[in-house]
């Protein structure tokens, strides 16, 4: 049987011994052999970028569909790739320039991302028609990104079919990473060698390889110059990575050369906020956090203080987007500590409303201090000199004031503060002015709508947003989800088909879509989604739920316990689950399992319809018709339905009391008037009583 392999030792070159001696299958996905995920390199997904790279660098006009199908994936991870791959699915988001930007990508992003290149590996190695395997060397070292990308491949890749080589050294690794490896891969670990020597100038040897060498010689050599020669080595490197044209050198070698050579402060702090501008706005935030922190070291914060508030503020957005609230908090303290610029106290007043009414633990949010934040906030941007400048950051402080108030329920002052701040930007500003901020008031009116219940409103809302973004997944979700609340089925399923085709995987909106087509009967379609959406994400609570209830019905009692099993791992109280491990117990005849568990669930939550009615067909099946008649009157008062009617008269009449239960089937006909079942009991009983 096939595994994927974790080759775990100190040195590079025990590693590489390991890779030699391993029994690997098929042939290299990539011409190198070994993709280096060290994110000195290239920064966020460093790996997969070269992957990509490898197996995509193709002309213009002869770019696979495979490629095409998976555009955001692939020009996110190798954004070199824009010149032969064409960015056709761009939003508001992605186009926004820098000042005009108030919207960021959620931190999920880059899970979704790491599917969709998953799949593409998958579908790309079934097209080449074989085996094979792929090599990923420094592990240890890849950023964030390249992390879950492999912990998401080493779960959801065929090793007999792509067989993933993970190379790291025996440090403590990332959770997500150190999770898969051990369950999806067996580790080997080769012994390190013998070191006798190496040959030239190791010090401008450790340099070339971006000082990303575990060469004990190497090392020691660059350790061992002096300071000005070392960043003299640091300045030649950077200035040979600068004649290429592939952008991705600038997210790793390019800033990290740069911040150790002789000009850190200039240079350097230029590089790595070239970084940082481009990671938070790629979604990439553990990389933000970290270029933030590099750069407010190598700055002077007083005689630098755009750098120092650009540093500092990404560091907190993407703090925030992490749920990292109570870093990003004592940044803001730190920044109002520091500085009088009203600019950065107006940033920093909004921001921290947001954390207290978004953002912060539970315990910890607080409307009313949110609100006295955002009120500081409007002060600063109302007393603003430039017309443009005073309508646009007044309404947008505004509108973090109208989510506030939407969060304390008070929906009505929301939409007065929506509303009269399109006005205003309409009135001041011009049309091609602010276009993302001013979807996104569009878009906020439109949820305001919604919690008013003024469906059609919020339909109108959306769809005009959607006009002039129609590429952003979540508005096709989002109307989706309301089409289906105001019963139009096919257009909400047609909104769903289209955020899919827009997006990356991501599960809500297969989870969404399975259940509507349960809901309207589309049995086979909806399982298959509910499958994929376990693919995607095995812990998905909801998902194990629905897919279990549906194999109890189609007598797959094996597979609806383990899907039960495997959602009380994750949610051991959850009552539907419970009343599943009953309904399972129950069909395989174990009376009193079934009975116990029943009794468990009702005693967890009595409002649970499906648990009372389990029990009554225990009771009848037992003989005991006045405890079954007893659970099917509380299971019938939580919400008729033809089948609890239907089940109630059988007992009915089974009692004798015939009289009751041909109510019963009269109205169950009045809910279900085909229900053959209930016309042929109904008919029986008319005998019965002749």
């Amino acid at each position: 049987m096939r595994t994927h392999l974790w080759i775990r030792a100190s040195l590079r070159a025990a590693r590489e011994n390991g890779v030699e001696n391993a029994d690997l299958v098929g042939t290299s996905l990539v011409s190198s052999h070994t993709v280096d995920a060290h994110r000195r390199l290239r920064g966020p997904y460093t790996a997969m970028g070269s992957l990509c790279r490898d197996l995509f660098s193709v002309e213009p006009g002869a770019v696979p569909t495979l490629v095409r199908d998976h555009e955001i994936e692939v020009l996110t991870v190798a954004p070199e790739l824009r010149a032969s791959v064409e960015a056709v699915r761009e939003t508001l988001t992605s186009l926004a320039v820098p000042q005009e930007r108030t919207r960021f990508y959620s931190r999920y992003r880059t899970l979704r991302i790491a599917h969709g290149l998953t799949e593409l590996v998958r579908d790309s190695v079934r097209e080449g028609g074989g085996p094979r395997h792929l090599v990923v060397e420094n592990a240890h070292h890849a950023d964030q990104t390249d992390t879950e990308a492999i912990s998401v491949m080493l779960r959801r890749l065929d090793p007999a079919e792509m067989q993933l080589v993970i190379c790291t050294d025996d440090s403590e690794l990332p959770d997500d990473l150190a999770q898969a490896l051990e369950r999806y891969a067996v580790v080997h670990e080769p012994a390190d060698p013998t070191w006798t020597g190496g040959q030239g100038d190791l010090a401008e040897a450790y340099l070339a390889g971006d000082c990303t060498s575990d060469d004990p010689l190497l090392r020691s050599a660059y350790d061992a110059i002096d300071d000005r020669a070392r960043a003299a080595l640091h300045d030649r490197r950077l200035e040979q990575l600068r004649e290429s044209t592939e952008f991705s050198w600038r997210l790793g070698a390019i800033p990290f050369h740069a911040e150790h050579g002789s000009d850190p402060a200039g240079v350097g702090a230029d590089a790595l906020r070239e970084a940082l501008d481009y990671c938070i706005n790629t979604g990439f935030y553990e990389a933000t956090v970290d270029f933030g922190k590099r750069g407010r070291a190598v700055i002077d914060w007083r005689e630098q203080g755009e750098h120092w508030w650009a540093f500092t503020t990404k560091m907190t957005t993407s703090l925030a987007a992490l749920s990292r609230a109570e870093e990003a908090e004592a940044l803001y303290r730190e920044a109002r500590a520091f500085t009088i610029a009203p600019e950065i106290h107006l940033q920093a007043a909004y921001a921290t409303a947001m954390l207290y009414t978004r953002h912060h633990e539970p315990t910890k949010v607080d409307d009313e201090l949110a609100k006295g934040w955002i009120y500081q906030a409007i002060a600063f941007a109302d007393l603003k000199t430039d017309p443009k400048q005073r309508a646009f950051e007044g309404v947008f402080q505004r509108n973090g004031l109208a989510l506030i108030e939407a969060h304390m329920g008070n929906h009505a002052e929301a939409l007065r503060l929506v509303d009269e701040g399109m006005a205003r930007l309409d009135r001041e500003l011009e049309p091609d002015e602010h276009t993302l901020h001013r979807s996104v008031l569009r878009y906020n009116r439109g949820q305001v709508y919604l919690a008013l219940r003024r469906l059609d409103d919020a339909l109108a809302d959306y769809t005009a947003v959607m006009e002039i973004d129609p590429n952003y997944p979540e508005y096709h979700f989002d109307r989706g989800n309301l089409l289906r609340r105001m019963g139009r089925y096919d257009e909400a399923l047609a909104d769903y088909d289209r955020a899919i085709e827009l997006s990356p995987p991501f599960p809500e909106v297969f989870y969404n879509r399975a259940d509507l087509n349960l809901e309207l009967g589309n049995m086979e379609t909806g399982m298959a989604d509910l499958d994929y959406v376990l693919e995607l994400q095995p812990e998905y609570v909801d998902a194990l739920v629905n897919r279990a209830g549906l194999r109890v019905a189609a007598d797959d009692l094996d597979g609806a316990e383990r899907d039960a099993r495997a959602g009380l791992a994750v949610d051991p109280d959850n009552v539907l689950l419970q009343c599943v491990v009953a309904q399972v117990a129950a069909a395989r005849g174990d009376v009193a399992a079934a009975r116990t568990a029943y009794d468990a669930v009702i005693e967890a939550d009595p409002q649970l319809q499906a648990a009372w009615a389990g029990r009554a067909v225990l009771a009848y099946g037992a003989g005991d018709f006045e405890h079954s008649v007893a659970d099917m009157h509380e299971a019938v008062a939580l919400g008729e339905s033809a089948e609890l009617l239907f089940n109630r008269a059988v007992v009915l009449k089974a009692m004798g009391r015939r009289d009751e239960a041909m109510a019963d089937l009269d109205r169950a006909l009045e809910l279900a008037p085909d229900d053959p079942e209930v016309l042929a009991e109904r008919q029986q009983l008319l005998h019965a009583v002749a």
